[in-house]
């Protein structure tokens, strides 16, 4: 649960705050406690519940520009509804992290000690974007364990024998090792390079077929830290029935069927979003079975907080931009509506977080094979 102690509360105003208070509507903190209010309500209904040793929920999510002074600093607002989110699953891949690591540290402050992050190393480069990932877990529930790199595509072998360097990914991809209950399994984050706005950009495709091969092989090496391999973050898929979409499958790894029929943009309609799997300690149909059965989702928080209808109420915060353009025209109501859909992606983000609910208590079964009555394998691997 998110420390909340910095949010007031009426019972806690000076008289002279509570002058104040009476001059609004609604004070920020109070908007933010309702907002947090729904966000809870609805991420209970929507979400299952967090356990303590049978399942680990895992997500994806690319939180934009985090953070970009283009349409002004997260507010203290976002930063708690962002927390509030996060701190509904147990392990969170998280993209487009900015170089300048104030807003992660305020994040994980509002999380609390429990809450660990990993994080990469800015990419040079302008494809990289001064963008970081990062991995934001809760330590009671999952256990680091001291796998951590940034992934370097091999030279290719060529028929002649002789080695051809491969251009490497915009963004270079994060592998890590973690451990959850019978569950060990190294994890790849990702932010796939968009280039143009096309279904199927030849850049994007190549990074996708590289990284999911080199990760599919990988897991084969004996001596591999783990044997399980979880590949997630944002793909810039289009769609289900694109290249993009099927070179991941075709390298190897199972892509949940329950992610076929959402979209994980703000805008809707594009599979930027996914998560994929691959195991070598399991036999294919085991792991289609287990994680192709598992609840799983995106969450669409804009239906909660920062809603549709309630541009008026931030035009504070969002100051004359709101009104006006930068050539000081006035906007007419549809440009103003826009401007706040847009606004407020830069609070929260453009993308939903998709996640998935993983089975990681296999005591039973592994009890049942060595008493002889159960062939499926259940200890760590």
């Amino acid at each position: 649960m998110p420390f909340l102690y910095k949010l007031d509360s009426p019972s806690t105003r000076t008289p002279s705050t509570r002058a104040r208070a009476l001059d609004r509507e609604t004070t920020t903190d109070e908007r933010t406690a309702v907002g947090l209010l729904r966000l809870r309500e609805k991420l209970a209904e929507q979400v299952p519940k967090r356990t303590i040793n049978e399942t680990l929920l895992l997500a994806t999510w690319n939180i934009r520009d985090f953070d970009n002074a283009k349409y002004g600093f997260r507010s203290d607002e976002s930063m708690y509804y962002i927390a509030e989110i996060l701190s509904h699953f147990d392990l969170v891949a998280v993209q487009e992290v900015n170089a300048d690591l104030k807003a992660l540290n305020r994040l994980t402050a509002i999380l609390g000690d429990w809450w660990k992050v990993l994080i990469t190393d800015v990419t040079a480069g302008a494809a990289g974007n001064r963008e970081r990932s990062a991995i934001i877990y809760d330590s009671r529930k999952v256990i680091f364990g001291g796998l951590a790199g940034e992934i370097v595509i091999p030279d290719k072998k060529l028929p002649d024998r002789t080695l051809q360097p491969q251009r490497q990914l915009a963004r270079t991809p994060f592998l890590c090792g973690f451990e959850s209950g019978y569950l060990r399994f190294m994890l790849s984050t990702v932010h796939i390079y968009y280039g143009k706005s096309v279904s199927v950009d030849p850049t994007r495709l190549e990074e996708i077929e590289v990284l999911s091969q080199f990760l599919a092989k990988h897991v084969t090496d004996k001596h591999a830290w783990a044997r399980n391999l979880v590949l997630l973050g944002d793909f810039n898929i289009f769609s289900t029935d694109d290249e993009t979409f099927k070179a991941i499958e075709e390298a190897g790894f199972f892509i949940p069927p329950q992610f076929r029929d959402v979209t994980s943009n703000a805008a809707g309609g594009k599979h930027f979003d996914q998560m994929a799997f691959i195991s070598k300690a399991y036999d294919s149909d085991v792991v289609q079975n287990r994680v192709g059965t598992s609840k799983a989702g995106v969450f669409n928080f804009f239906e909660h907080v920062y809603r549709d209808d309630e541009a008026p109420t931030y035009r504070p915060e969002m100051g004359p931009s709101y009104e006006k353009k930068s050539s000081g025209e006035l906007r007419s109501d549809r440009e103003k509506h826009n401007y706040y859909k847009q606004w407020r992606t830069h609070q929260i983000s453009d993308h939903f977080p998709l996640w998935l609910e993983l089975k990681i208590d296999f005591g039973e079964e592994y009890l049942r094979r060595i008493a002889g009555t159960e062939s499926s394998v259940a200890s760590k691997e």
